[in-house]
């Protein structure tokens, strides 16, 4: 059964860090700990009923997939980044 997961196993890990790179900068930015760890898991639950739902249909463009997800993952970690460093100064 998990078999059917491992083409999107790097996107599921640096998806995940990703979560914990936007849930930092929340906090950072004021926002409430408690509402935002709520909304996450929320998220997470969501995204893992459409992922489970849409594996057998996207298994076929797995690797359009991975590139599409792995780009936004490193755009919004950069734009987090950038906006950690800005609110330093």
């Amino acid at each position: 059964m998990l078999e059917a997961y491992l083409p999107f196993l790097g996107l599921i890990i640096f998806g995940n860090i990703e979560n914990l790179i936007l849930a930092s900068q929340g906090v950072v930015k004021g926002a409430n700990p408690l509402k935002l760890g709520l909304l996450s898991i929320v998220i997470v639950i969501l995204w893992f009923i459409i992922g489970t739902v849409g594996t057998s249909i996207a298994m076929s463009y797995a690797n359009a997939i991975e590139f599409v997800g792995g780009l936004a993952i490193f755009i919004l970690g950069i734009q987090s980044m950038l906006d950690a460093i800005k609110s330093r100064s």
